[in-house]
């Protein structure tokens, strides 16, 4: 039995899920209405790693056929800062302007029989009535949902975590060789840049600053809860200037360029009734990892897959979808979340780190140092003989002083009666005052004045970690992290990255 499906949001998972549907389903009768108008598209590029592509490819080429034809890829992330550049190499990714992926959509959902209206702000199913009776609503309205409001966020279970730092979205004639990370710092504070060439003739060029930088700086004058449209002229210039070395003379482009802070969202359940949600709506991950279009692409396959095999059963068919979407997403968002905390620090990293090191912690936020030398054994190496001419030997093997002890060697064990041990003797360290910080009880307590070593345990591994980095960022003395089993591929990683002077295993 056909079916009459409203898709509300033309984006990139709305025109997909309307392809794929029609692909499996051609008799169905789907509609996307979109608020805005055909040629406008807010943003600049939109960016795909080669094992996303994989995956969407799978269910249609269209987007690797926009990519080749008019997108830009590369292999090689940049890092500037300091007068230095460092380059990691074996990251194969691919970016297209969303100006000219929105079009391909929608031109190949027009030729499978999809209708199209734009200009039509459908933000309730009340309002959908008046057009039609349909028998599945596809919410995919972007991060600010209205649907996603009418149906009720307590309901969904819908929660919202707002990052602190501030972000604004530009372009630029500039071309950039690929994914450039620029850092700059100035009597306001510390700045920081996602470049990437997104078509022949621009990249993308997203500026990051903590809030009392933006506010130091005098950016804080834009009234953002204006309508969508203008964008902040002064930011722009201020940018320009700051970031002109960078630039080389290019120009920075604006749509609807304005400050913001990201907002990280989840959400439990993804449909009520007939409406499902797909996209924004229920999900975000930061823009650092490049998801966002993805996640929403990759959702529309999974949707278009479970109404196909439960035509007749819709909830049978959200819950499909629900349990092939929701796991997807919740692993990038667990990838993304070490990558959104590096983003809230950078610019204590900046003054922390030298650049090599500051490099390496970047790139070691979300993976360890053995799989980076997998994708750049070069780079790898280069950090590690970087350690060596600072210390004068291997990671694991550099000397430690810990209460006037030389320690050596960076991987420690605990004796059985609760003491540090020499990782390589064994033979357990006298200390006369341990400062530990277990993160499992929300310890805020500050590090007395006499203590030798502070020793971070407890809790999530990840939210240890991070609070070891804030501990040796900000303490004189040496930082412990207790890892249950840890091997010498992380211990490594940790110390090198310079989120702990040491490491603790059993």
């Amino acid at each position: 039995m056909s079916k009459k499906i409203a898709v509300v949001g033309g984006g990139p998972g709305g025109f997909f899920f309307s392809i794929l549907m029609k692909k499996r389903r051609p008799d169905w009768d789907i509609t996307v209405f979109e608020r805005n108008g055909a040629k406008d598209a807010f943003g600049f590029g939109v960016v795909f790693s080669d094992a996303t592509l994989k995956g969407i490819d799978e269910a249609d080429t269209i987007l690797s056929d926009g990519l080749r034809e008019h997108g830009a890829r590369w292999d090689t992330i940049d890092v500037v800062l300091k007068g230095e550049k460092h380059s990691f190499s074996g990251n194969g990714m691919s970016a297209i302007h969303r100006k000219t992926l929105l079009p391909m959509l929608m031109e190949k959902a027009e030729s499978h029989g999809v209708v199209t209206q734009f200009n039509q702000f459908i933000p309730t199913p009340e309002q959908l009535k008046e057009i039609g009776d349909f028998d599945v609503i596809v919410a995919a309205d972007g991060m600010n949902s209205e649907f996603r409001r009418f149906v009720g966020e307590d309901k969904l279970d819908h929660k919202v975590v707002q990052a602190t730092a501030k972000f604004i979205w530009f372009g630029t004639d500039h071309m950039y060789d690929g994914l450039t990370f620029l850092h700059r710092a100035n009597e306001h504070g510390n700045w920081a840049v996602h470049a990437y060439p997104i078509s022949e003739d621009v990249s993308t060029f997203i500026v990051e600053a903590d809030e009392p930088t933006w506010r130091a700086a005098g950016l804080d004058e834009f009234d953002v809860t204006s309508p969508p449209g203008p964008s902040d002229m002064k930011s722009k210039a201020y940018i320009e200037e700051l970031f002109a070395d960078e630039l080389q003379g290019g120009q920075l482009l604006i749509n609807n360029s304005r400050w913001g802070n990201f907002r990280g969202r989840t959400t439990k359940h993804w449909h009520s009734g007939n409406i499902v949600f797909l996209g924004d709506a229920v999900h975000t991950a930061h823009f650092s990892v490049g998801s966002g279009t993805k996640m929403a692409m990759e959702d529309a396959i999974a949707l278009a897959d479970a109404l196909d095999a439960h035509p007749d059963d819709l909830e049978a068919a959200f819950t499909e979808y629900e349990s092939v979407a929701q796991p997807q997403v919740a692993k990038v968002q667990r990838q993304a979340r070490p990558s959104l905390r590096w983003w809230e620090h950078f610019g204590e990293y900046y003054k922390a780190f030298e650049p090599w090191q500051f490099t390496f912690h970047f790139f070691s936020r979300s993976i360890t140092l053995g799989k980076i030398a997998k994708r750049d054994a070069a780079f790898a190496k280069k950090s590690q003989d970087s350690w060596a001419a600072q210390y004068g030997t291997a990671v694991l093997e550099t000397p430690i002083t810990v209460a006037g002890q030389s320690v050596p060697g960076r991987l420690l064990g605990w004796s059985s009666d609760g003491r540090l041990l020499h990782g390589s003797t064994g033979t357990p360290l006298e200390i006369n005052h341990a400062h530990v910080v277990d993160i499992s009880v929300d310890q805020k307590t500050a590090v007395p004045a006499d203590a030798d070593v502070i020793i971070v345990t407890g809790g999530d591994e990840e939210d240890r970690i991070s609070e070891s980095e804030m501990q040796a960022l900000y303490n004189d003395i040496p930082v412990v992290i207790e890892i249950a089993n840890a091997s010498e591929d992380l211990a490594e990683t940790l110390v090198l990255s310079g989120r702990a002077d040491a490491v603790v295993s059993n």
